[in-house]
């Protein structure tokens, strides 16, 4: 009898542990394929059944969340949401998350296992905590002058903390209300419907996620490349550049908008954008130190994130001669970023140094204690200092008595390149206006800020669009914006 007794006590053992193992099984290995399960709605009832946390600029939020009480409690607010969307983007019931609510969302919704002060159990135990806040680089005067001057266009603004690399404005317009797509109902879905059908593409982050040609602001590239190579050593001596310019092994001639460009000294042809000279300095300087320079300011970089990722901007590392004398002015496949052509902008600004851009000064639990900071940020050298001083030099002759005198600013050194680029097929698409520019009050021992805009509808009359007149007024409300802030605590 006790032989049995032990047998069956042995049986129930190996049930027992058969047991243990099965629901080790299912509860550590299986556990995320059950969460992702599309009928499993648990997961989703306890993601919006408390606030997601906030995004927040100059210390206030922008975003919040609304008590609906219904099964899905909680949907997301946003405060002048079109202003704020290229950088928020939204986070939908329906429709998931984008830029920072979704390269945040971790945080922002209680998941991230950092927001448990036992952050190893926690990541095993997949516990919610209440969601913590992003606390994001820019400035709100700065982004508030960059929408409203571009109120009624369509382009887009990036702005930039040359020194550091913190992104201090980020516009994309036309622009939408990311609260439309919050909830689940059918106001959600019409809106979506509405947004993805709309022409204009107001979803569409034009300031990140859109390439351009960067047109004549390029040439601030192929004069640092020039400079770099001793294809030029001295600003004020002739360059040899005949006008028209025949391209290499072709019989295109290329022409300028500006009198004056035939053998052009490099200041002059700078400050009036003399594309004869820039083709025939970009092909002396060739495709290989072109490529490096460009890249070395960013081109052709296809991991940038600022937490969220960037369209790569590209400079053709494959192109004959001709190509290269094209590209080398912001056409044939040079395609830049209103960011990529900001952080060109504050290289010059930044004694030749790039600076990564960073959107997210910190993250922080309910609360305020901090969770993780942005940390110092990487930098690569795209242009000797000697040559980043003559840059300046050239970009504030632009501003004083060039094509960009329309953003000056009292009190301030501003250096700037105006461009406009040509597109469609036969360069028949209204052309863009650019303008990317740095500022300096009087008072400041560096440059506080790097621009860059692009207004793609710049003018009804082909024959007045212009970097200098449509694109600069609004980096100089941007930079005006930021000179005129008080400085941000803690850096």
């Amino acid at each position: 009898m006790t032989r049995h007794i032990r047998h069956a006590a042995f049986f129930c053992a190996l049930l027992l542990v058969a047991l243990l193992v099965n629901a080790t099984r299912i509860q550590l290995f299986e556990a995320p394929s059950y969460d992702d399960n599309i009928a499993n709605r648990r997961t989703t009832i306890a993601r919006y059944g408390q606030p997601r946390g906030d995004i927040l600029v100059d210390g206030e939020p922008v975003t919040g969340s609304h008590d609906t009480g219904e099964h899905l409690r909680y949907e997301r607010t946003y405060t002048n949401g079109p202003m704020y969307a290229p950088v928020t983007g939204f986070a939908s019931q329906e429709y998931g998350t984008t830029l920072l609510e979704h390269a945040e969302d971790g945080v922002l919704a209680g998941t991230d296992p950092l927001l448990s002060p036992f952050a190893l159990w926690n990541g095993v135990a997949r516990d919610r905590y209440p969601g913590g806040d992003v606390v994001t680089t820019l400035r709100r005067a700065a982004q508030e002058a960059a929408y409203e001057g571009l109120a009624g266009r369509k382009g887009a603004v990036a702005a930039i903390e040359p020194s550091t690399g913190r992104v201090l404005a980020l516009v994309s317009a036309p622009s939408y209300d990311p609260s439309a797509l919050s909830g689940n109902g059918a106001s959600v879905t019409r809106s979506w419907s509405s947004l993805n059908r709309d022409a204009d593409k107001p979803i569409l982050n034009r300031a990140v996620r859109k390439t351009y040609p960067p047109g004549s602001t390029f040439k601030v590239v192929t004069a640092a490349a020039a400079l770099d190579a001793g294809v030029v050593e001295d600003l004020d001596d002739k360059t040899d550049s005949p006008d028209p310019y025949t391209l290499p092994g072709t019989r295109t001639s290329l022409t300028n908008e500006s009198e004056g460009c035939e053998n052009a000294p490099l200041r002059k042809a700078f400050e009036w954008s003399c594309n004869t000279v820039f083709a025939r300095l970009g092909v002396q300087v060739g495709v290989d130190r072109m490529a490096a320079t460009a890249g070395a300011f960013g081109f052709n970089d296809a991991d940038l994130r600022i937490p969220f990722s960037v369209a790569e901007s590209t400079f053709d590392t494959k192109v004959d001669k001709a190509q290269l004398a094209l590209s080398s002015i912001g056409q044939y496949n040079t395609r830049a970023t209103p960011l990529q052509m900001a952080m060109v902008a504050a290289a010059v600004a930044n004694g030749g140094q790039v600076r990564s851009p960073y959107l997210v000064e910190r993250t922080t639990r309910e609360g305020g204690a901090t969770v993780a900071t942005a940390g110092s940020r990487p930098s690569r050298q795209a242009m000797r200092p000697s040559t980043a001083r003559l840059m300046k030099e050239m970009m504030v002759d632009v501003v004083r008595e060039g094509t960009g005198t329309n953003a000056w600013i009292p009190g301030a050194t501003v250096g700037g390149k105006t461009g406009t680029a040509q597109h469609g097929l036969g360069n028949s698409g209204t052309p863009y206006a650019w303008f990317v520019s740095w500022a300096k009050g009087d008072r400041d021992l560096e440059p506080k800020v790097a621009v860059a805009v692009v207004v793609e509808d710049a003018a009804a009359d082909r024959g007045e669009i212009s970097g200098g007149g449509d694109a600069a007024p609004i980096a100089r409300a941007v930079m005006e914006a930021v000179l005129k802030s008080p400085a941000r605590k803690g850096g």
